[in-house]
């Protein structure tokens, strides 16, 4: 196994996860060098590589576990993640107006972030066996609901930057399985005519968001001061930025979520337009080869596993990105691999770990 493993696995991706994950640590201890508000480096970082370290030894096990066995556990993951968002509601904690967490020990957890990729597999094995054959409004009810309910329960925390990841990793799915175009041009059409009418059941500090998104000068000192303030950490680091624990907008506390959320802006200041580009294309190459073991997959479960994690990562980043530049409303999404985050530290890695094991029993893999 061990001989077959560097034989067979997708390297590009090892390396780039590697090497993002590597990125993130450093910025993270660079952001949160300063104590401040209770946080503390020591803390933060060694989490984030105790957590690197276990999910590491979790991703070479996972190699002698075929994938294919995950058909079969569609199902009963899927009930697994109602349980999880109904527990948060139940028994969370909450913090910043939203109750998104399970407490445990001294561990916080946020088990909407486990659930996405309990989602990609359950949504792989209802689609599985409907590839092709979604050509009519009808075909399509079953998967709307199935997808539906998760995504209301996450939407009630509330939580609309991970009830909109559901979403898109279904459009994602939908594509590869063959929806027919005609009926997706429908959906998109119908979906923007009743785009504003989702202004009525959004809370009111996500409608200041997107007030905000569209003149964050109406509130410069409150629901614009994030994109204000990140606006300015990305551009004032120019080419080759102003040095790790260089950055005045971060380690003089003027960047909010500096650690987690907006450590994109981070990396803006610090390293600059180099270090975003370096950065970017990393999660592009990871981005890329997802996509060619999806097409290189053995079963149409694998392929849509893989387009599952792929466009799952699509979505996080370009929203993550987007917001820290002020082209998109501010959201909770962390940048992958990147940000600070237990949750999502381990949904991504897992995620990488099944792209390998697909990768393990792929055809070969054309660039």
């Amino acid at each position: 196994m061990w001989h077959r493993i560097w034989r067979e696995w997708d390297w590009t991706v090892v390396i780039c996860t590697l090497l993002l994950i590597s990125v993130g640590v450093v910025i993270i201890g660079s952001a949160t060098h300063v104590n401040r508000d209770g946080l503390d480096i020591n803390d933060l970082v060694s989490k984030q590589l105790m957590f690197f370290v276990i999910n590491t030894v979790v991703i070479v096990m996972m190699q002698w576990f075929d994938y294919r066995r995950l058909r079969s556990w569609g199902r009963p993951l899927y009930f697994i993640t109602i349980l999880l968002l109904v527990a948060v509601m139940l028994i969370g904690t909450s913090a910043l107006g939203a109750q998104r967490w399970i407490q445990i020990g001294p561990i916080t957890i946020q088990p909407s972030e486990f659930t996405k990729l309990l989602m990609i597999i359950s949504m792989a094995q209802m689609m599985e066996n409907r590839v092709n054959k979604l050509n009519t409004f009808r075909s399509l009810v079953p998967i709307v609901l199935y997808v539906g309910i998760p995504t209301l329960l996450v939407f009630k925390q509330p939580d609309l930057g991970t009830s909109l990841v559901y979403l898109a990793i279904l459009c994602g799915m939908l594509f590869v399985a063959g929806i027919r175009m005609r009926l997706a041009q429908i959906i998109v059409g119908v979906a923007v005519v009743l785009a504003p009418l989702g202004w009525f059941v959004l809370q009111e500090y996500q409608k200041q968001r997107i007030l905000v998104f569209l003149n964050p000068n109406i509130d410069p000192s409150g629901a614009g001061y994030h994109i204000i303030q990140s606006k300015i950490a990305i551009g004032s680091g120019m080419i080759l930025g102003k040095g790790l624990f260089e950055g005045t907008q971060s380690q003089l506390n003027f960047l909010p979520e500096n650690h987690t959320d907006f450590i994109f802006s981070v990396i803006g200041e610090e390293l600059g337009f180099v270090g975003c580009v370096i950065v970017l294309l990393l999660l592009f190459l990871l981005i890329y080869r997802s996509i060619m073991i999806a097409r290189s997959a053995n079963d149409t479960f694998g392929t849509l596993l893989a387009t599952g994690i792929g466009s799952m990562l699509v979505f996080e980043v370009l929203v993550n990105v987007g917001m820290t530049t002020g082209i998109m409303p501010v959201t909770g999404i962390p940048l992958p691999f990147i940000s600070y985050g237990v949750s999502a530290l381990t949904t991504n890695m897992i995620s990488v770990g099944l792209l390998l094991n697909i990768a393990m029993h792929r055809k070969k893999l054309m660039f």
